[in-house]
């Protein structure tokens, strides 16, 4: 072979070196508010990567194997440079630093010293396959969601991604969880509503840089979450000066009607939504210091009926949004950023009287008043302290407020007659009125080691989650009335005996709930992830929490500390080429308590009940309208206050002294290869399994005999179907003076016979909650032409526990659900869940017909949930309370156990109908002088299905009273469905 010859030889081994951008590197694994940029180059070559936009430049030199690595790297695209005593190794190349993922480029080999004057080009690095991650995530980028019709919702974006529905309450559920398990970050700092756990703070799409959707197998710097995680980063400004604007309307002379439904009025809906925002970014000192700011103004108005088409609400909210980022680059390897923004929201919604016959309102009833949102920061230092050692440190925190009142809320108090036919007859439908603040004070530090074959990843985080709340009933006394029949000489719950002729009796109730909260989450972090050869990576990590839950005194009254969760991943380049990997990992999730349990329970509670005789209605006008009141006979017994008496209480008698957490196992294992260059599939198996849970249940008995009968402990927070220690009553003499401990998967729940003697006990079932899937996804790259991705799951999510909140009921009191206040609820009720969707298919792509037209479409196929039929008793005593029991035969008899029950199952009645979601957009864009114009017309539910989403599932309304349609009832109805089809425009113009 000629020297010729052999130097293009060795020329085109070099360039396809740096092409192979997939080829496995030590370490690729990034934080989560960057990306990481790692591979091998020729031993002791100085590597350097600069982004042209700032002139953010860092300088390290490879080691003795050719191993180099940038960590803590913020996001956008950079050009990567080596050189050995001073002479390039190939041209600089550039390459793209994604969220939370390490781009892998290797630069050469030892040889490559003796190659003189040979050039390698290398062109945008683009990692379709990253070989040593052990992680199941999905990026998604602003520059791809523009190129399609994607709601303009971090919780839309996150439904891209394989395994993540539409879930209640308007949450998201990954893998199988419930909504209240989620975690957000944005820019590093935790934005997840601590009170509920089902929202987060929202900043305007156009705000947005990046998304990072991880379904599973994160690493141990993540946790406090049994669902997924939603991370995402924002734009910052560069050398270049820019402004622009953005227009999104969605206006409601382009949205269908929806059609009416059995249950439902609803073709008055609708929706005209307008924003604008105005945005500017550039360097305040060149190389240094950038900025960027925006400011939103909006103008959302929606209209829409009751369920029965009685009333008609008119909701407007024109609250601004502004946010702002600074960049500093303080000296050489040391980065400082600020971020701030407010997403501070309020809601005015007039309530009038409305005919859905004619299609017109009335007189006007109300206005009422919603606040959410509030401002978050964060501050983020960045430490390249040396070659193999970064740090970065966080400090922010967040504040949401919770205000729901009415404008008649002050004058009016809210009348219920609850008699057969009745209903609220006053001139106010508000529950209790609370007034909320939850502040969030967050500090984490994340570190990174190199030492040899091993990277050493460890920080902690601690966060101070406060809720100051005010809740009470509207009107002038706080007082709600409500109005029930009874009969002469009955005994009322407060003991009192009803006086000769009175047939119906008002119940006044004051409840309140004052107090400040406060909740503290710790955890620290270890993690190593080993290169135990070239092509294989073992991550071994352990992350330790702790969860100290506090109530309004400020005393802990539920703690947990000390909780491991040991997580271990691989990843195998099976062909040692950087094109296909096998990748597995296994771990322990834990799941904090919500804000919202140190509220209803652990706060200074009042619940003062008084009883009058009914002495018939009193009308009166307000706002042109006649309501009516009740007169007020005889007070009827003494004031009763034993359910709260407006002190915090001791609350030994209400939470086990000893309870365990709520965590979940995950294994996961898949394989990812390239078909092409740009072409990629893979398939992802999944396990999950929930533990525990945390909720209330009413406790009947202490195990301890009085009298022939236990004594009563009341509802406790625990552990359902595992021991649980609670402070009582040891010794009968009406005074709780011990702990004790029940075995609540035996005891707890005291039984008696039909003429009510005590025979004995149950116990609770313990929850349980499985996850099985397969996922298979291929995948396309954005080529400047086209991008195709697609996905199909086949999923089980089976169990008698959805998780904190219940779907099947509405309930949405975190954690506060009805799944285990008695053992009969979820008894026998082992089946799919409400989050079970048996097939999902899911696509998205886009196409450029020319440097002007593009066009994009997504699809959302999924099978619907199931459905099951409840009933209200049970086959052990005469309880009536929601159950997977069904009355057969006796169901009238007074005496319970002559009736006769058959078990109604989980998903009994089968499955929703299939929903398609079809959306579907084209962009018109190209350069004016120094502008660039883009418009989009997108429309969503193209084929305007409006498919039944869910249904009544009351099988029985009473014991034996059966709530089908035959019989009158509503069993089977629908209760929700698809929205219409609507369109979007958005303009863009930007400089």
């Amino acid at each position: 072979m000629n020297s010729k010859t052999l130097r293009k030889t060795v020329l085109f081994m070099a360039l396809g070196v740096c092409l192979s951008t997939l080829v496995p590197a030590q370490y690729a694994y990034a934080a989560n508010t960057d990306g990481s940029l790692v591979g091998q180059t020729v031993a002791g070559a100085e590597v350097t990567v600069r982004n042209p936009e700032t002139n953010f430049t860092r300088t390290i030199t490879a080691d003795a194997d050719g191993n180099y690595r940038f960590p803590f790297l913020p996001v956008g695209n950079y050009t990567l440079q080596a050189s050995k005593s001073g002479t390039p190794v190939g041209q600089p190349i550039q390459v793209t630093v994604s969220l939370g993922n390490a781009t892998t480029v290797n630069l050469g080999s030892a040889d490559m010293t003796t190659l003189g004057a040979i050039q390698v080009v290398g062109s945008r690095v683009v990692t379709l396959v990253d070989v040593t991650s052990t992680e199941s995530a999905t990026n998604i980028t602003k520059a791809e969601l523009d190129r399609l019709p994607v709601g303009r919702s971090a919780d839309a974006v996150a439904q891209l991604a394989p395994g993540v529905i539409g879930g209640s309450f308007g949450g998201i559920s990954f893998g199988g969880s419930s909504v209240a398990e989620n975690t957000v970050y944005i820019n590093g700092l935790n934005v997840t509503d601590f009170y509920k756990r089902v929202g987060f703070s929202s900043i305007p799409f156009s705000f947005f840089k990046e998304f990072q959707i991880k379904t599973g197998g994160y690493s141990v710097e993540f946790g406090r979450t049994t669902g997924g995680v939603i991370n995402a980063v924002t734009k910052s400004g560069t050398n270049e000066f820019h402004y622009g604007t953005e227009f999104v309307w969605r206006p409601d002379s382009l949205q269908t009607r929806a059609d009416n439904q059995p249950l439902i009025v609803s073709r008055y809906d609708k929706v005209d939504d307008r924003s604008l925002n105005g945005y500017a970014s550039g360097p305040i000192i060149r190389d240094k210091l950038f900025f960027y700011t925006m400011y939103e103004a909006r103008d959302y108005n929606t209209v829409n009926t009751s369920n029965d088409g009685e009333n008609y609400f008119d909701a407007h909210s024109d609250s601004p949004f502004w946010g702002a980022k600074l960049d500093w680059q303080v000296a050489d390897g040391h980065l400082l950023e600020l971020l701030a923004f407010s997403d501070k929201n309020e809601v005015a919604m007039d309530d009038y009287n409305f005919d859905p016959i004619a299609g017109k309102r009335a007189g006007f009833n109300n206005t009422r008043f919603t606040e959410s949102g509030g401002t978050n920061w964060a501050l983020t230092y960045t430490g390249y302290l040396t070659d193999d050692l970064s740090m970065k440190l966080l400090y922010g925190g967040n504040k949401r407020v919770r205000v729901q009142n009415s404008l008649n809320d002050i004058n009016c108090s809210r009348v219920r007659d609850r008699r057969p036919g009745g209903g609220d007859v006053g001139c106010t439908t508000s529950g209790l009125i609370e007034k909320g603040l939850d502040d969030r004070q967050a500090a984490r530090a994340d570190f990174e080691w190199s030492l040899g074959d091993h990277l050493l990843r460890f920080g902690l985080d601690r966060e101070v989650n406060t809720s100051d709340n005010v809740s009470f009933y509207p009107g002038p006394d706080r007082l709600l009335y409500e109005i029930r029949n009874t009969t002469a000489g009955a005994t009322l719950e407060n003991g009192g005996t009803v006086p000769a002729g009175v047939t119906a009796y008002v119940r006044t109730r004051q409840q309140e709930v004052t107090g400040t909260f406060e909740t503290l989450n710790t955890a620290y972090y270890l993690e190593d992830n080993w290169s135990v050869t070239p092509n294989l990576v073992f991550d071994a990590g352990l992350r330790v929490e702790g969860f100290d839950n506090k109530n309004g005194e400020g005393n802990t009254y539920i703690k947990m500390e000390n909780l491991l969760a040991p997580r271990f991943g691989f990843a195998w380049d099976v062909n040692a080429d950087g094109r296909s990997k096998i990748f597995g990992n296994v771990g322990r999730y834990f799941l904090p308590v919500s804000n919202i349990i140190n509220v209803k329970q652990a706060g200074a509670f009042l619940d003062e009940r008084t009883y009058y005789a009914f002495g018939g209605f009193e009308p009166f006008e307000y706002n042109g309208q006649t309501y009516q009141r009740p007169i007020l006979g005889p007070q009827i017994g003494a004031v009763d206050n034993s359910q709260g008496d407006g002190t915090v209480g001791d609350l030994r008698g209400e939470v086990d002294a000893d309870m365990d957490p709520v965590y979940q196992d995950e294994l996961i294992l898949g394989y990812q290869s390239l078909i092409t260059d740009k072409w990629s599939w893979g398939v992802r198996g999944i396990y999950r399994k929930l533990h525990n849970a945390i909720d209330d249940m009413e406790i009947t008995s202490n195990g301890i005999v009085c009298g022939g009968s236990p004594g009563y402990v009341g509802f406790v927070m625990a552990n359902p179907g595992e021991d649980v220690t609670v402070y009582t009553d040891t010794n009968c003499d009406g005074v709780n003076d011990g702990f004790v401990t029940i075995d609540t998967s035996k005891k707890g729940w005291a039984l008696y016979d039909d003429n009510g003697n005590y025979v004995g006990e149950l116990g609770w079932v313990k929850p349980r909650r499985t996850y099985k899937a397969l996922e298979f996804v291929i995948d396309r790259a954005w080529d400047e032409k086209w991008a195709l991705n697609a996905s199909y799951t086949l999923s089980y999510s089976d169990g008698n526990a959805e998780g904190p909140v219940n779907t099947d009921t509405g309930f949405d009191n975190t954690g506060r659900t009805e799944h285990f206040d008695d053992p009969f609820v979820n008894r026998a009720s082992y089946g799919p869940l409400p989050n079970d969707r048996r097939h999902q298919v899911k696509l998205r792509g886009s196409y450029a017909f020319n440097e002007h037209w593009l066009a994009g479409a997504t699809l959302n196929a999924q099978s619907g949930r199931p459905v099951t039929g409840f009933g209200v008793g049970n086959p052990f005593d005469g309880t009536n309370y929601t159950s997977n029991y069904i009355c057969i035969a006796n169901c009238l008899s007074d005496i319970p156990s002559e009736r006769v029950y058959q078990i109604s199952p989980r998903g009994g009645y089968g499955t929703l109908p299939w929903t398609f979601d079809v959306g579907a957009s084209l962009t018109y864009q190209r350069a004016i002088g120094p502008s660039h114009l883009r418009v989009t017309l997108s429309a969503f539910n193209l084929l305007n299905q409006q498919r039944v989403t869910d249904v009544d599932q009351t099988l029985e309304d009473d014991i034996g009273h059966s709530n089908s349609q035959a019989n009158g009832g509503t069993f089977l109805l629908g209760t929700g469905y698809q929205s219409p089809r609507y369109a979007q425009f958005t303009v863009a113009l930007d400089f």
